[in-house]
């Protein structure tokens, strides 16, 4: 029988991954002013992201998941929010014309704050001094002040996420992401690529499709569904801490608790470990979840990893988001595809191409090699097919800035190229013409999937 879960419960297990604060009572503090600060999610969303996963498990529908590798403060504003966002619904509406079925928006955004490192310091010039692990809780200059673990940038994270999702509700609901205006969401950096020009087609056959419907006497208006969208944010549950005094319990529903700080929040491969932290209390929110899987994970420990985290196995509840590595996925994924889907579990398959896939080039930088992730994009739904489940999302670092973090993709970036615009503060990120070029990929193997799924419709008496 399963220990009783609490929001604190969590402390009694060993963690992995977090910060060593010098200061404890100021950090108590700082949870204790956290703990009295409004939700910024509801559990009423949680809820309705879980049903529109639960579509995805059911292959009525596909995840995409996506944004900063790291949240900054530095590089908060409304302009970069924007245009990720555009790009991201251009992702969409390209995977939503191509699979004739809806796309699960899901941010890596508002919260997307603190990063899992390799090493907990680093060295230069013979100082070693605390590795950073991301805006809420040190920062990236190497001096022994900065690199500081500090609990006030918790409260820093809070109010910027509070930020970020007023302006992510206002563009998603305040006629923003009107279909109407597909035609404009394109970037004026990307504008002279192929996928522009490829995209500019798609905007067209949509935009005549929607004069189509009024000429027949639609009152488009009259569908919010054509005018709104609905975009959910997501987080690694790293700092459970902050994730703990952002813990509620949903008034309607007592005993059911909530983590307030994203709708859906994900394990690392990193703190994946059964009898640890983060295990312990995730299995106790009712949010959806989600699962990094990566090289090391064997098919028994991943079983006992979803009876803990999904003991009910409600469609939904679970994504497992697999980073293997692009030679690594044909081996890999199918013996974990074949133990999930023997025991009868019901998950969200979705690939993150990006994490197995990270080098450091020739010139010192580390990058991701675009057709390393193309290619892990592929083998994924391969292996999908082949083993009879369903391809059911991908997991993505991008931006909607024009940087060059990732070799490769039409503009053809190279090694020599990465010192132009590389501004990621940990991991490289996709840049908008490289998001979208892997929109049209998806759209074709999406495609392909739905053509393989179509019956012949039986023969009709006397034709």
């Amino acid at each position: 029988m399963a220990e009783r879960w609490t929001p604190d419960s969590w402390r009694n297990k060993p963690a992995l991954q977090m910060p060593d604060y010098p200061d404890k009572g100021a950090l108590a503090e700082v949870e204790r002013q956290l703990a009295t600060f409004p939700p910024l999610v509801f559990a009423g969303e949680a809820r309705n992201l879980m049903k529109a996963l639960g579509r995805v498990a059911k292959g009525e529908a596909f995840l995409l998941q996506g944004g900063d590798c790291a949240e900054s403060f530095a590089e908060h504003g409304a302009n970069n929010i924007r245009d990720f966002f555009r790009v991201f619904l251009q992702m969409a509406v390209v995977l939503t014309y191509a699979a004739a079925s809806p796309v699960v928006k899901v941010g890596r955004i508002a919260g997307q704050f603190a990063k899992p490192r390799t090493s907990p310091t680093e060295k230069k010039n013979g100082v070693e001094l605390p590795i950073y692990r991301g805006d809420i809780v040190n920062g990236t200059e190497f001096t022994a002040e900065s690199r500081t673990p500090d609990p006030r940038r918790q409260l820093q994270a809070y109010r910027q996420s509070a930020a970020t999702l007023n302006l992510l509700r206002a563009f998603a609901q305040g006629g923003y992401a009107n279909l109407a205006s597909v035609q404009q969401w394109m970037l004026s950096a990307i504008k002279d690529s192929p996928q522009a020009r490829r995209y500019q087609e798609l905007a067209e056959r949509i935009y005549e499709a929607l004069n189509f419907m009024q000429a027949c006497g639609l009152d488009l208006e009259s569908h919010p569904e054509l005018r709104t969208t609905d975009f959910y944010t997501s987080h690694e549950a790293l700092l459970l801490g902050y994730e703990q005094a952002l813990t509620r319990e949903d008034s309607t529903r007592p005993g059911n608790w909530y983590a307030t700080s994203g709708h859906m929040v994900w394990i690392g491969d990193r703190t994946r470990q059964i009898d640890h932290a983060h295990v312990e209390y995730c299995r106790g929110i009712k949010n959806p979840l989600g699962l990094k899987t990566g090289p090391s994970q064997k098919p028994d420990d991943l079983l006992r990893l979803i009876d803990v985290l999904s003991p009910e196995n409600e469609p939904g509840r679970l994504t497992l988001i697999c980073r293997v590595g692009a030679d690594k996925a044909g081996d890999l994924l199918p013996p974990l595809i074949r133990a999930v889907k023997k025991e009868g579990r019901i998950v969200v398959w979705s690939s993150d191409p990006m994490h197995g896939n990270t080098i450091t080039s020739t010139t010192g930088y580390k990058t991701r090699p675009f057709d390393l992730i193309l290619k892990e994009t592929r083998t994924f739904f391969q292996v999908c097919a082949a083993e009879g489940v369903y391809a059911g999302g991908v997991h993505l670092e991008m931006t909607g800035q024009n940087v060059t973090e990732c070799t490769g993709g039409v503009r053809e970036i190279s090694d020599k190229d990465l010192n132009d615009r590389y501004h990621t503060v940990c991991d490289p990120r996709l840049n908008a013409e490289q998001a979208i070029d892997l929109a049209f990929l998806l759209a074709d193997l999406l495609k392909k999937e739905r053509v393989a799924k179509v019956q012949p419709l039986p023969a009709a008496a006397g034709l």
